[in-house]
């Protein structure tokens, strides 16, 4: 399977047993099961990565449980910053919704949960999908068994489509069936006709996409918007600060936040959360604006509201430290496991001290929405999203 080949997740990891929709997107656009190389895994340090990911570069965090427990625990806390929200800004009924970098497919799931129906038939989504051309072309997969042929569900569904480089975090018990997941690389042109979905949601995927990848990542999303359709971005800007001034550049914390900049550095832009608004401006989005959010470590806060997600927030912190610098630090850095045991032990001990006050190590920004009515304004500017909207004629 060469560079990159689109992959359907199926048995043994399905989105759905006799799922439709994967069976007839195979059949149509040249797609492949996914295949022992998108499996395949390797241990560094005691933690399980995924090779054909980490071996080009595109993804250097572990795919193992304690991972997919993290990312978990990072979507509850998300959900908490949003308010419960999934969708940003006030759409109707939704057609078709892409979702970039599905990860456990948890806020697919819960989109395509929310919005079950549609106005035009599932057969003319099929129709459409047909036409799509793969990224790269390949030899087909090793054959698992015999493809069935598709049997059309008449009811009307709004259909939600997750890509993601990794399939290994996804729950196959979790799915709906309008629910579509398929394995992929974004730093590949998206595949999917242009002006074709109302939704596209771009989800911390700043440590997957290449340094140099951006403008044209954006570019393929506004492509793929229909007209009135919209984008909302979410990422987190990994810089270690406090709201007292006591964090200085001698605690780990902050020696942490610097060298997994200068490790990422190296192969993904680290200042993407503070330029998505710029780029897609340049990329020809139109009424963008931008919200920075402070996201705390720990329940240290005045504000019950912020003391809550710190509460919530402390565990994936205490995980995320280790799991997304372990390869970078150790293999771009050159780091000794055992100093970066060392520094993350520190980190994390400095992450709980509440001398630190609120140490805020995360800022997450989100693309979507129109002007809204005065009253609203006060609602998102709480929920704190970066607004955009997409006018993709």
């Amino acid at each position: 399977m060469p560079v990159w080949i689109k992959t359907v997740i199926r048995e043994p990891m399905a989105v759905h047993l006799g799922h439709t929709l994967s069976r007839t997107y195979s059949l149509h656009a040249d797609t492949e099961e996914v295949t022992d190389e998108v499996r395949e895994t390797f241990t560094h340090h005691n933690r399980i990565y995924q090779r054909c990911s980490v071996d080009r570069r595109i993804y250097l965090v572990p795919i193992d449980e304690d991972e997919t427990i993290r990312l978990r625990i990072q979507y509850d806390v998300l959900a908490m910053v949003f308010d419960g929200r999934s969708i940003f800004p006030p759409m109707g009924a939704l057609r078709r919704v892409l979702d970039c970098g599905f990860g456990t497919g948890m806020w697919a799931f819960q989109v395509a949960w929310e919005n079950p129906r549609c106005e035009a038939r599932i057969e003319s989504f099929l129709a459409s999908v047909a036409s799509v051309q793969v990224s790269s072309p390949g030899p087909q997969g090793r054959a698992r068994k015999p493809l069935q042929p598709a049997r059309f569900n008449h009811k009307k569904i709004g259909l939600v489509i997750g890509i993601d480089v990794s399939p290994h975090h996804y729950n196959p018990e979790e799915s709906v069936d309008n629910l579509y997941l398929n394995v992929d690389n974004l730093n590949m042109p998206l595949s999917f006709p242009s002006n074709h979905f109302d939704l596209v949601n771009s989800r911390l995927v700043a440590g997957g996409i290449d340094r140099n990848r951006w403008i044209e990542y954006i570019r393929d999303i506004l492509r793929c918007l229909r007209r009135g359709g919209w984008c909302q971005m979410v990422e987190i800007d990994y810089n270690a600060q406090s709201d007292n001034g006591t964090l200085t550049d001698g605690h780990a914390l902050r020696q942490w936040s610097d060298k997994y900049s200068r490790a990422m550095s190296q192969l993904k832009n680290v200042e993407a959360p503070r330029r998505l608004a710029h780029w897609m401006r340049q990329a020809g989005f139109t009424d963008v604006e931008e919200r920075m959010i402070p996201l705390p470590m720990c329940g240290w806060s005045d504000s019950q509201r912020d003391f809550d997600i710190g509460v919530h927030n402390q565990e994936n912190v205490r995980l995320l430290l280790g799991s997304l610098a372990l390869y970078p630090f150790t293999e771009l850095l050159n780091m000794t496991i055992t100093e970066f045991h060392v520094l993350v032990a520190q980190a994390r001990a400095e992450a709980t001290n509440p001398a630190l006050k609120k140490a805020e190590a995360l800022r997450s920004a989100g693309a979507s929405l129109a002007a809204l009515p005065e009253g609203n304004l006060a609602a998102v500017e709480r929920q704190g999203i970066r607004r955009v909207k997409a006018d993709a004629g």
